[in-house]
């Protein structure tokens, strides 16, 4: 998957919105990608240029050496998206079955409701289903056509945290296939532990991308916590190099960039009760990259490879 100078602007001249930016990224097969952003950053418009719901004003999107639409058409790329519900009154069975008949070469009905968990159910009309499985059940319909790529678009924002889990479960067997893996998500967590790779995006553009260590290292910040045991945080902003300040019940936790400084001084001042110092979260190199984006992208490896 390609692109190359990717440009979506909506709205009309003089209010317009550039949504993607001048997008480059290259993924290279059998990788699982995740992509950050805020609420409108652009991640779900690179989607639509990715699935061939929308083309781009300027610059080109390739995949699988295909265009968009030719690689959804011959059933390469299997999509899981925030809108739509599955068709009511059917059985999960006839669902996956009618929507794999639409494809040229799809998955065995079976595998697919093995491979996304939900064999159990899958003689249960859809509309008997909570919110949960129906979310695993539109996972099913994405491995219908037995894509190499899938698309995930919040794939597990309707589940709780065992759902969450037998979701990753399911999609990990799916990439040990050697298939393409990119989701969305606002679960910071989720994209450290199951992405090998990140890309953050802000403003329409790429700010970050690498793995989640990387992007934390590149942060450069590093989180000192400390008990204030009722002792007032004035001035904790002004210690040497803290950045920002989070206060949570009793305890501080200062965001620095150079924490041997912070600390140094905190002992001085005889504020070292319960002290803590570990490196920056992912949530908090996000919030660092999103909150400073400069115009031009931030990288830790080439666009291309």
């Amino acid at each position: 998957m390609v692109f190359t100078g990717a440009v979506k602007t909506f709205g009309r001249a003089g209010q317009s919105v550039r949504a993607v930016d001048g997008i480059g990224l290259t993924v290279q097969r059998g990788e699982t990608v995740a992509l950050l952003g805020r609420n409108g950053a652009g991640k779900s418009t690179a989607i639509s240029l990715l699935l061939g719901l929308n083309e781009p004003d300027d610059g080109s999107v390739r995949v699988l050496d295909r265009s968009p639409e030719q690689a959804v058409r011959a059933g390469l790329v299997g999509a899981m998206l925030q809108d739509g519900r599955p068709i009511q009154r059917v059985t999960v069975r006839e669902l996956i079955a009618f929507v794999a008949s639409t494809y040229p070469h799809p998955m065995p009905i079976t595998e697919a409701l093995d491979l996304a968990g939900v064999a159990e159910y899958a003689n249960r009309r859809i509309d008997k289903l909570s919110g949960g499985q129906i979310q695993r059940v539109r996972f099913a319909v994405a491995l219908a056509g037995n894509p190499e790529l899938i698309v995930l678009d919040e794939p597990t924002a309707a589940l709780d945290v065992d759902g969450r889990r037998a979701f990753w479960d399911s999609m990990r067997a799916y990439a040990r296939r050697g298939n393409t893996v990119i989701f969305s998500t606002h679960y910071l967590e989720e994209a450290d532990e199951n992405a090998d790779r990140i890309v953050v995006i802000d403003r329409g553009r790429i700010v970050a991308d690498g793995s989640g260590e990387s992007i934390k290292g590149a942060a450069g910040r590093h989180l000192v916590s400390f008990d204030l045991a009722g002792l007032p945080t004035e001035g904790l902003d002004l210690l040497p190099g803290v950045a920002v300040v989070e206060v949570t019940g009793d305890r501080a936790l200062l965001h620095t960039d150079d924490s041997d400084a912070t600390v140094v001084e905190l002992a001085r001042l005889g504020l070292i009760r319960g002290l803590q110092v570990s490196p920056a979260t992912l949530e908090a190199a996000f919030l660092s990259l999103t909150s400073t984006a400069a115009p031009e992208s931030r990288t830790d490896r080439k666009e291309t490879v």
